[in-house]
């Protein structure tokens, strides 16, 4: 299933006028691709993904998740289908201290209502899966900065979501931590199957994604010189 948005304007109110800040913006995602979307600061990016993740609603246009339109859904509506099809990886893991890695990913599956054994299996297979094994019972003090943004990753996919939204997990890591993030969310979107969205200002690990699109005041363009075998489809 993909991530599709469709004719999307959302504006701001701005003194007696109103700011722009997706202008018509169509893009597709479909199931197991990544695509980068770049940009400059107040460009529409972090827009763009409150919109992908339904915490805004438009002024206008469609937003599909995995085949669900969101147009007219309610509030619970709306969070339930998040918790259930969307993983996000904010900026910055924001872990809580008190808990270990493996725990920070079960309290997610509480709120889902999954039985604990079950939470932990999966906790351990995810962590597994971003290289993270033998480190569930760390504390976030003890892991390093590629290490927690690692357990992000694995907490945003605890309730298997259809759609990944991404934004900028690199910004607090150096050059090389970086690189392995990128390429760890490569390998995971296409293991995976979901329609993961990446924001981020760091244009020098974009190789291996499928996508690359740029956002300029508020609309959405291919990227100039992105000359990638990409998927995801703009309009």
């Amino acid at each position: 299933m993909s991530l599709e948005l469709t004719d999307v304007t959302l504006t701001y109110p701005d003194g007696d006028a109103r700011l722009t800040a997706l202008d018509r913006v169509s893009l597709t995602v479909p199931a197991g691709s990544l695509t980068a979307v770049i940009g400059p600061s107040g460009s529409g990016k972090s827009s763009l993904l409150a919109v992908a993740a339904t915490l805004i609603t438009p002024d206008s246009g469609r937003v599909v998740l995995a085949g669900r339109d969101t147009t007219g859904l309610g509030r619970a509506a709306l969070t339930t289908l998040r918790r259930t099809t969307v993983g996000t990886v904010f900026q910055q893991p924001n872990l809580l201290p008190s808990l270990t890695a493996a725990e920070q990913l079960q309290v997610m599956a509480h709120l889902d209502g999954r039985p604990p054994h079950a939470a932990r299996q999966r906790a351990r297979e995810l962590l597994a899966a971003v290289g993270l094994e033998g480190e569930e019972g760390k504390r976030a003090h003890q892991l390093s900065g590629g290490q927690r943004q690692r357990v992000n990753i694995a907490r945003a996919l605890m309730n298997d979501p259809a759609v990944l939204l991404v934004d900028e997990p690199t910004s607090a890591l150096d050059h090389v931590r970086g690189a392995a993030v990128l390429e760890l969310l490569t390998t995971l979107t296409h293991r995976r199957g979901t329609a993961t969205v990446l924001v981020t200002h760091d244009r020098s690990h974009l190789t291996a994604v499928d996508a690359v699109v740029e956002v300029t005041d508020g609309r959405l363009t291919p990227a100039p010189g992105a000359d990638l075998p990409g998927r995801a489809r703009t309009v």
